[in-house]
């Protein structure tokens, strides 16, 4: 999200695609290496396709395993595949003549959803990728290359009024109109009757979803497609110079809109109470500010969107929110239990005797007038790929309303997509998410050795990760491994000095903005000093007490108001990491070991405070976490070197290793585990305790 981005849109509202095809790379490849060579041209181009839509096929001749004779290969999209990410074993591939048997056990359109269970039994060379359910489009279409896209250029067409006659217009009768049919075999036998009727059509397009095409080769269907794209956006293009986008503005784009959301944010993910917590994505673009401002914004936001792709990410229709009563909770409470009131009611007209159980009846898509768009969804992907799928109906709007009048779904046809057993038997087969999906968490001092390997047990096991660091190219660093390692979505980082008021607030601000709330509090930030009392200065001991307390304060306090937010869905999370030296007294360490014991103390107090808010607050203690750990690599480790009379090196590691109770070192990781099992609902029922990481030390029992 860009914070300072343009408050106007785009010059040009569709762009035009072009032909990226490299003949020098095309000649390398086998006939399927091209197939998935077009297929990423054209889903790495989301002015060609959004993510995870459109399908793409090649009928190829294979040598059957089984018989060695030569037969024809369907190579088709596999379900729940994105043709701009995939890999060759996205691809289900299928004995064509077999595909082209199966008519013969076709009835009729009631038989759509039976039809899908034959497509395992056409499965060649045991692949084991499952066939789209649009699998038909391509076999039953009598051509060499097939391609099946929705961009939003062509949705614009395909989802107004004055669509089928735009495309005449176009196209002159090259590409032809089929009226909405929901997905299957019964929309692959109109389409392959309704091309051999009208013999010579280049395409066609399908009303609400998209365009299909088709070419001898995987290059002039590249192109060919390319090519269709263009040509309806310049012809948007041209319609839409002369309009003013939604009958023009009518609420201005609020410069103070990054802070509103943040505010926003945590209090509408708290009144989405449900199986599963949820993660928000915020937007301000410059499409979505002047949508949600233009004059026709509530009409055509109540339609909903238009192409099953877009529907089923983002719902029936979104949750629109008077900008001017944000602050008041009850009226966002009452919007919330009316949009839910409001889905249950279309749930209920909507409903087959075969329909699945109602499934999360929350808003998936915000929209507030000057502020932006709010999506919020069970993990931090899905949740920022819902707002860019609304991003592409905004555009369809635009487009379609230039031309006639936007269409959206069909209330029943969009319920019997939304509940379609197919789609309901895919959920079941997803894998049941990690435990801390769902979850938010800042860790402060999160660049560092305790930090870092916090933070990353709980982005295994799918929380969302504000990293807040006061030394930004180190935190940088870190949040950059992560988004490697586990997924540029869920982790984010900050500029935090913990001992700046200001600097903390702007932290948590973030996480509200970027996440959507905070669910886990890990106080972390440190430092240490080790001098005998009379060369402590006040300097020395103000610094102690302005990190290892006041930090620990501030953080805790800027926290409060995004944690209690929660008390509905299972209470928060806060933990302190404290120190042996917290509970035991040490020579030569009096500022850092008092300041420790302040905070571990203000954790006990927060405790109490926390309780009636479902706000649990608890200690980690460790000891000598030597390796991967900033604090030893500074003074610290000198000073406690010098007043144990042991050398610095290899030495001071034994001395520690030796003086715990089993012998063993403690690691970073050893520290994150305790972290995590009192952040994590396995500690669900512990508040104001202290879990000691130390390998063993007397005087640090607690008593």
């Amino acid at each position: 999200m860009n914070m300072q981005s343009a408050i106007s849109p785009a010059a040009i509202p569709f762009a035009i695609p072009a032909s990226r095809w490299d003949d020098s790379t095309a000649a390398t490849l086998s006939e399927a290496e091209l197939l998935l060579y077009r297929s990423n041209l054209l889903g790495g181009d989301l002015t060609v396709t959004n993510f995870g839509g459109g399908n793409t096929s090649a009928k190829i001749m294979e040598t059957d395993p089984l018989s060695g004779d030569t037969v024809e290969v369907l190579w088709v999209k596999g379900s729940g595949g994105d043709i701009g990410s995939m890999k060759l074993d996205g691809f289900a591939t299928l004995y064509q003549s077999k595909l082209l048997g199966l008519e013969e056990h076709y009835g009729g359109p009631d038989d759509d959803d039976k039809m899908v269970g034959f497509l395992p039994h056409c499965t060649f060379n045991l692949n084991s990728r499952a066939a789209s359910i649009d699998t038909p489009l391509h076999s039953l279409l009598p051509f060499a290359h097939v391609d099946h896209v929705h961009p939003d250029a062509i949705i614009a067409l395909a989802a107004s009024s004055g669509g089928e006659a735009t495309t005449q217009k176009i196209w002159g009768g090259k590409i032809g109109w089929l009226g909405w049919k929901r997905p299957g075999y019964t929309l692959g036998v109109q389409l392959r009757d309704y091309v051999k009727a009208n013999p010579g059509i280049a395409g066609v397009m399908l009303a609400g979803h998209g365009i299909i095409c088709w070419a001898d080769s995987a290059k002039a269907c590249y192109e060919h497609t390319v090519q269709l794209i263009a040509d309806a956006a310049s012809y948007l293009n041209d319609a839409l110079a002369s309009k003013s986008a939604f009958g023009g503005q009518k609420v201005a784009p609020n410069p103070d809109r990054a802070a509103i959301a943040a505010n926003l944010m945590p209090r509408l993910r708290g009144l989405m109470t449900g199986a599963r917590r949820k993660v928000g994505h915020y937007s301000d673009d410059a499409e979505v500010l002047e949508f949600t401002g233009s004059a026709n914004f509530e009409r055509l936001a109540a339609l909903g969107t238009s192409c099953p792709d877009h529907f089923l990410r983002t719902k029936i229709a979104p949750l629109t929110l008077d900008p001017a009563r944000l602050q008041d909770d009850a009226y966002l409470s009452g919007m919330i239990a009316a949009y839910r009131d409001h889905y249950a009611a279309y749930y209920e007209r909507c409903r087959r005797a075969n329909s699945p159980a109602m499934r999360d009846s929350n808003p998936v898509v915000v929209l507030v007038p000057g502020v932006g768009r709010l999506t919020f969804a069970a993990d931090k992907t899905t949740a920022r790929l819902a707002g860019e799928f609304y991003g592409n109906a905004i555009n369809v709007m635009r487009g379609a309303e230039a031309i006639g009048d936007y269409i959206a779904l069909d209330e029943q046809e969009a319920f019997d997509i939304e509940y379609w057993l197919l789609e309901e038997a895919k959920l079941q087969r997803m894998p049941a998410p990690k435990p801390m999906v769902g979850r938010i968490a800042l860790v402060t001092g999160g660049a560092g050795g305790i930090g870092a390997a916090t933070a990353a047990r709980l982005l295994q096991d799918g929380a969302c990760v504000m990293l807040a660091d006061r030394d930004g190219l180190a935190v940088e660093d870190v949040r950059a491994g992560f988004a490697r390692q586990f997924n540029p979505d869920v982790v984010r980082a900050t500029v935090c000095d913990v001992t700046d008021e200001a600097q903390v607030v702007a932290a948590f601000d973030a996480c509200a903005r970027e996440f959507g709330g905070l669910d886990i509090l890990v106080a972390n930030a440190g430092i240490a000093s080790s001098a005998p009392i009379e060369a402590t200065t006040v300097a020395l001991w103000d610094r102690n007490y302005d990190v290892l307390s006041k930090g620990y304060f501030l953080t805790s306090r800027a926290a409060w108001p995004l944690l209690r937010q929660m008390k509905d869905q299972g209470g928060t999370s806060v933990v302190f990491i404290g120190s042996k030296n917290a509970v035991a007294a040490a020579a030569g360490a009096s500022a850092y070991a008092s300041a420790k014991a302040a905070a571990n103390h203000l954790a006990r107090c927060l405790a109490l405070e926390g309780a009636p808010a479902g706000i649990r607050v608890n200690i980690v203690n460790p000891d000598a976490v030597i390796r991967g750990s900033k604090i030893w690599d500074g003074d610290w480790r000198k000073e406690r070197a010098g007043t144990h009379g042991i050398d610095p090196g290899k030495e001071l590691e034994e001395h520690y290793r030796q003086r715990s109770m089993l012998g063993r070192d403690v690691l970073p990781e050893d520290v994150a585990e305790a972290a995590y099992w009192l952040a994590s609902d396995m500690s669900a029922k512990s508040t104001g305790n202290m879990i000691n990481v130390d390998a063993g030390n007397a005087q640090a029992f607690t008593r």
